[in-house]
């Protein structure tokens, strides 16, 4: 018993509480967001299941951070089968909710799952492997060509899928990840310039009307509110609203009146806008903008390469969500159907969000060889 208190003290005393408190402050913050947005529904099961998924999302991370993460990279093929089974399912069987044409969810009876949200965690395992097995030497075309193939894997799989952008965030994973692997700035520009050069291929042969129609209404000096732009616009108005303060907890005018299209999903950052203002959306980036900055930080003091790559690959997955989201909630962006992390309602996500943060609080545990848990002798 007392061999075992004092694990569980070494356990406490190695992890990361700044981490762990920020996700679990912000996953509050976020459920009484959804709370709020949904509270004109009376309908109490969205925000029940982001609590029941926020708990088991601790738990699970707590328990994936007491094992050593080289383990889990030496057995990556698991990892990649967990995460592609259930996408590759979704073809066949895939399930799309009210509101969206992308069959990416799979129906379970009593709640459904999106394969995708899994796979991005799934996929910063595989990829740190690859990596970090080929890192030396990663700019030789030998090594480069099969690790871009790895990459581009999971990216034109949701974009067949029909999620693109989730596929966006895959794209933007590889990146972050390649970059701190060491890759050339020079192979970055040559794919800049082939992506550019591209870019007309893209827009009229690969778009569709509607994600065309996205883009240029951006730009529209008299755009059509009633059109594509409908959500921006009410999601525009609602900020407005808000003001510095905000209207109040369940006093935001469209908020409470379900006038905002997903205002508890895709644009929960309007809705918390609207009844926390200026000071509540703040509070939302400066809390993601901590754990974004607290992967990079554990990033830095991890001794081995895979922990690195580990940890840069669940910031790219953070800081693609918020720019994208909130970019979108403020008409920079096209809508694309990007969650805010921790904030807009989906026990998928959360609790696979809950998954990276367990690996980043691994790699934090075992950063170095003085942890305990890499004793070899067991005590």
């Amino acid at each position: 018993m007392r061999h075992f208190m004092a694990r569980i003290a070494d356990f406490i005393r190695e992890s990361d509480k700044i981490l762990l408190f920020l996700c679990i402050f912000t996953s509050f913050y976020g459920c009484t967001a959804v709370f709020s947005a949904t509270h004109y529904m009376e309908n109490y099961r969205p925000v029940i299941v982001q609590l029941m998924c926020a708990v088991m999302g601790i738990v699970a991370a707590l328990m994936i951070s007491a094992f050593d993460y080289a383990k889990i990279i030496k057995h990556w093929y698991i990892a990649a089968a967990l995460g592609l089974i259930p996408v590759i399912l979704t073809f066949f069987i895939g399930f799309a909710p009210e509101g969206t044409d992308d069959k990416a969810w799979l129906d379970l009876g009593i709640t459904t799952f999106q394969p995708s949200e899994l796979l991005k965690i799934c996929f910063i395992v595989t990829f740190s492997a690859h990596l970090s097995r080929i890192k030396p030497n990663i700019n030789k075309l030998k090594n480069l060509i099969p690790v871009c193939l790895h990459g581009a894997f999971p990216v034109l799989l949701i974009h067949f899928q029909g999620d693109d952008g989730t596929a966006l965030v895959f794209a933007v994973m590889v990146v972050f990840m390649l970059w701190a692997a060491g890759l050339s700035w020079k192979y970055f520009l040559a794919a800049f310039g082939a992506i550019l050069a591209a870019s007309p291929i893209i827009y009229f042969f690969v778009m569709n009307e509607d994600q065309r129609a996205r883009i240029t209404s951006l730009f529209d000096a008299n755009p059509d509110t009633s059109g594509v732009l409908y959500q921006q616009w009410r999601g525009m108005t609602a900020l407005a609203n808000g003001g510095f303060l905000g209207q109040g907890f369940l006093k935001g005018d469209l908020t409470q009146n379900g006038i905002v299209p997903y205002g508890y999903n895709d644009f929960i950052f309007v809705s918390i806008g609207e009844e926390f203002g200026f000071l509540g959306c703040l509070a939302v980036v400066l809390l993601l903008s901590a754990i974004c900055f607290r992967c990079i930080r554990i990033a830095k003091l991890c001794s081995k390469d895979s922990g690195k790559l580990i940890c840069v690959g669940m910031f790219s997955i953070l800081f693609a969500q918020m720019v994208i989201n909130i970019g979108m909630c403020v008409s920079i962006l096209p809508v694309i159907g990007i969650t805010l992390p921790f904030f807009s309602a989906g026990g998928t996500s959360l609790l696979c969000l809950y998954l990276g943060i367990g690996l980043v609080l691994n790699v934090y545990m075992h950063r170095n060889s003085r942890t305990i848990y890499l004793r070899d002798d067991g005590k």
